[in-house]
């Protein structure tokens, strides 16, 4: 029975499925080889800036942090509605998380909330391509520059390709990547930092240089995760599945993507660098990356013609629209977000049909939801757009595994919820 999701090896395909079993005998290429360096000058050539590599984003984020030399009390502005690594990182660099709301239709920082945000503590702002929806870089870039604050971009949702948005990327002091197991492209686990600062590029490299190695069981549990998923997937609707998982998570084969630790606010402040093999894995993707971002273009298009034609986008009984206005056709989107009144029991009717669309962001601002938001910092009230929007979000898979006729499966089954819980007063 196929089963359509969101985070269940999204991006472990057949090749990815492949490399990682011939790498599990190869462990001599485990953490060294000419993959990271092949995978650093991708990306360099692809951003015009210098590459630095590390075992994940939050690793990345950290040493960019500390390159950057901020002082002990500075403030990091960052939007409501994120991941908790992004706070436990500023929190691990010894600086302080400021939560500035969104606009609900990007689902990205709000200006106008960061500069009410901006104090004499603050020194950078961390803007978030949600879902792969660009946020306002232009505007962003002149509020830092009138401030003389940092501004870097967190594209951990996405790469851009030679078919845009052009302005991704583009406007920071330095861009974040991650690698991990759902984002744009996957090596299981990694992160990358892009500047083409000279004097930040010198202090980075050094961060990296005295990253320490990610130790050989936990690669060879990375290496692991597309196997055993490759393997669940095709039974999870069986439940035989959903047990296997269930026993390799008691055996600790499986590689958590937040730690206990991490949704308590609390993150390891030592460095790692991109072991060897998930840089491979990171590379076969990234020859894909075109193809997978087209994939996605054509889901988001399809879904928005949906949106359009059964009349999801028109305002429901308070007037509010389903589609975040910011969404166009061409977006490579991560995920195709919808606002609807009782999104969560849809998830659970949908669950029920073997369509699983809890993704880990929704019904909280900082996520995942397991995490409480006082542990990072978040006091409830500060970003009430991105309150409601969490709440009320609904997002579709838009990844590579997931087929065009699964899609049109799943539109037709939300089609009368959808329409249901819009018509009725709230």
């Amino acid at each position: 029975m196929t089963v359509i999701h969101h985070t269940f090896g999204p991006l472990a395909d057949r090749t990815q499925r492949g490399l990682a079993f011939k790498l599990l005998f190869q462990p001599w290429k485990w953490q060294e080889g000419p993959a990271r360096e092949e995978l650093r000058t991708k990306l360099a050539q692809h951003f015009g800036m210098q590459a630095f590599l590390f075992a994940n984003g939050r690793e990345g984020l950290l040493a960019l942090l500390r390159s950057l030399k901020l002082s002990t009390d500075g403030e990091v502005i960052v939007q409501g509605y994120t991941c908790v690594v992004v706070p436990n990182a500023i929190e691990a660099a010894g600086c302080t998380t400021i939560y500035a709301d969104i606009e609900r239709d990007t689902l990205n920082l709000d200006c106008d909330a960061v500069e009410a945000a901006i104090t004499p503590k603050t020194r950078a702002v961390i803007c978030q391509h949600t879902f792969g929806i660009p946020s306002d870089t232009t505007r962003l870039r002149e509020i830092c520059d009138k401030h003389s604050l940092i501004l870097i971009e967190d594209c951990a949702h996405v790469i851009p390709d030679n078919k845009g948005p052009s302005s991704i990327g583009k406007h920071g002091d330095a861009v974040l990547l991650s690698f991990g197991r759902d984002k744009a492209i996957s090596g299981v686990t990694g992160g990358a930092v892009l500047c083409a600062d000279k004097d930040l590029a010198l202090l980075l490299k050094r961060e990296e240089e005295r990253a320490g190695h990610v130790p050989v069981f936990t690669i060879k549990r990375l290496l692991l995760y597309p196997l055993l998923y490759g393997m669940s997937m095709p039974l999870y609707g069986l439940g035989i599945g959903k047990a296997l998982l269930a026993l390799a998570g008691k055996l600790k084969l499986l590689v958590p993507v937040v730690t206990a630790a991490e949704k308590h606010g609390r993150m390891r402040a030592t460095l790692r660098k991109l072991p060897n093999a998930c840089a491979q894995l990171a590379l076969a993707q990234w020859a894909q990356l075109q193809q997978m971002n087209d994939h996605r273009r054509m889901l988001t298009r399809f879904y928005l013609q949906i949106a359009i034609s059964r009349e999801w986008a028109k305002p429901d009984s308070k007037g509010d629209s389903a589609l975040p206005s910011a969404i166009e056709h061409d977006l490579p989107l991560q995920k195709f977000p919808l606002f609807v009144a009782g999104a969560r029991g849809i998830r659970a009717a949908l669950k029920q049909k073997n369509i699983y669309l809890d993704d880990g962001w929704t019904g909280c601002v900082v996520c995942p939801s397991s995490v409480d938001g006082k542990d990072a910092g978040y006091e409830q009230g500060t970003d009430p757009v991105a309150e409601e929007a969490c709440t009320a979000i609904l997002s579709l898979p838009t990844h590579p595994s997931t087929s065009m006729k699964q899609a049109q499966k799943l539109v037709d089954l939300l089609d009368p919820m959808f329409k249901k819980a819009r018509s009725s007063p709230s």
